[in-house]
């Protein structure tokens, strides 16, 4: 019975000791779990910061798009309003100061607009003068109208002709590529 209790008592001393070793592993990892979610936090509190930085940093960038933009656009329209109120009545003025500035075609369409077109005083001109100019004015109209119609003439001949000449160079193009086809078959 002895040696039964004594056995009972060294399994009980082995079981508590197992007992007690385990206890501290649990300790010890329930530390390591708190250790790590301090960290995770601290990691995530970190993150969360430079995430807040870079949103930080994307709105400057945008505010500051759009301010460049407003400023274009306000200096744009500045611009336009300097060619709007460079323009008079009787014509178009470029005003070329200092440097060589490129005309653009519609700059080009209205200076050439300008030269043509003649202003017309009638406060002065008695009733057979202002006869006289109005049919002036009809046989110059009727002129343009002419080199008008002719002109669109020309380009619907040109065009026409153009087409013609493609069509022929695309059949000749094919014609010819048959026939080198075939001589190559023959070899």
């Amino acid at each position: 019975m002895e040696k039964d209790l004594t056995e009972l008592q060294t399994l009980i001393e082995a079981h508590f000791e197992s007992r007690k070793k385990e206890e501290e592993e649990l300790l010890s990892l329930t530390d390591r779990i708190d250790k790590r979610r301090s960290e995770r936090a601290e990691q995530m509190k970190i993150r969360a910061e430079r995430e807040k930085e870079r949103q930080n940093k994307l709105a400057e960038e945008k505010a500051r798009k759009e301010e460049e933009e407003a400023k274009k656009k306000a200096d744009d329209d500045a611009k336009k309003k300097k060619i709007l109120s460079s323009l008079n009545f009787s014509g178009y003025k470029t005003q070329n100061k200092g440097g060589t500035k490129r005309q653009t075609e519609r700059e080009k369409k209205k200076k050439i607009l300008s030269d043509r077109r003649k202003e017309l005083s009638t406060d002065h001109m008695r009733e057979d003068k202002l006869r006289e100019k109005a049919n002036e004015l009809w046989q110059w109209m009727h002129q343009l109208e002419a080199e008008k119609f002719e002109l669109q003439y020309k380009y619907t001949r040109q065009k026409y002709e153009v087409t013609v000449l493609r069509n022929r160079v695309s059949d000749h193009q094919k014609s010819s590529k048959g026939s080198r086809s075939k001589r190559g078959l023959r070899k």
